[in-house]
């Protein structure tokens, strides 16, 4: 078989794929590849292993070929594919979920605690040398205990963070499609309309997938429903937010503050908001851990083996049926 993964992933993943088709080819550095290095690469290719950074459109599934069985994608999600395309062509498409869930909603609370309590900001003035030392109008920050935190999605991210609040005794609004009764059972929860939880929040946390009717969901009039002491989190998908908008509301204090894992066109960040001291940013980690990140790696392995032995994968996402899949 001819795979093909399209970046260096964890050694726990390339070692059961190895054990199985051990002559592999992969792109070896840590980097992205070009859009021109991709479709030359994927030529030939029985089995695609990809990450979100790659964008698997009818483009690249022609430069493969008509024997492409199955794109094994190492994320939660996959706006990256076109999966119609994929499903209409007899190809296989799998993500890695659930894995990730702590170390996505522990970073959204390491984002939340960075920005309310300016924990950057104050490290650089330290790093400076500008302390000369303690005084009570100090790097002044945002309380979190007791405060209102409104989740933007409550799958299983969202719903992990909001379980994380109650050591805070924080107050939790939510959105989602369907009604959330063990959380709500567990935090008191209260579902509303993205409006009203605008309007109330004091954190407003982003996690809904990506999708035609999401891109701009945070715009410059959802920011102005905002309180100004509010703060905004997006570990969810960059273009969720209106990257200028935003800048111009944390310029002009119509917002207290912003922390972003994920960006609208990236791996560019909007230059205004590089520029600011109210927004935290880092640069994709949210699933940065050993663990997260190794079994993705694993999942996404076990999904391509899967699949090219003529099995449903554990993770597909285009079942379809009556389809007959290239096996």
């Amino acid at each position: 078989m001819n795979i093909f993964v399209t970046q260096m992933i964890p050694q726990t993943g390339l070692e059961i794929l190895r054990r199985v088709y051990p002559d592999f080819r992969i792109n070896a550095e840590q980097r992205v590849l070009s859009r021109r290095e991709l479709l030359e690469q994927v030529q030939g290719a029985d089995a695609l292993l990809s990450l979100l950074t790659d964008k698997i459109d009818a483009a690249v599934l022609d430069a493969a070929g008509p024997q492409l069985k199955i794109v094994a994608n190492m994320a939660v999600g996959y706006d990256n594919i076109d999966v119609g395309t994929a499903t209409e062509r007899g190809i296989m498409v799998t993500n890695t979920p659930g894995v990730l869930t702590d170390a996505t909603s522990d970073h959204t609370w390491a984002l939340l605690f960075a920005i309310a309590r300016r924990v950057p900001e104050s490290e650089n003035y330290l790093r400076a040398g500008k302390f000369k030392g303690w005084g009570p109008l100090l790097f002044l920050g945002g309380a979190v205990a007791g405060r209102t935190l409104g989740i933007v999605g409550a799958g299983r991210i969202g719903s992990a963070v909001a379980m994380k609040s109650r050591g805070f005794n924080m107050r939790v609004l939510y959105t989602s499609r369907s009604p959330k009764p063990q959380l709500e059972a567990e935090t008191g929860a209260r579902r509303v309309e993205l409006e009203e939880l605008l309007r109330e929040s004091d954190f407003v946390s982003l996690h809904v997938p990506l999708s035609p009717d999401t891109i701009h969901l945070i715009h410059a009039g959802s920011l102005r429903m905002m309180k100004p002491t509010a703060y905004l989190i997006n570990t969810g998908r960059g273009p969720l937010v209106d990257e200028a908008a935003l800048a111009e509301a944390l310029k002009n204090g119509v917002i207290a503050g912003a922390a972003l894992d994920v960006f609208e066109q990236e791996p560019e960040v909007q230059p205004e908001l590089m520029k600011l001291e109210n927004v935290v940013l880092t640069p994709h980690t949210a699933s940065a851990t050993v663990e997260s990140r190794s079994k993705m790696s694993v999942m996404a392995a076990e999904n391509l083996i899967a699949g090219l032995a003529g099995k449903k994968p554990p993770n597909l996402l285009n079942p379809k049926r009556g389809q007959v899949w290239k096996i």
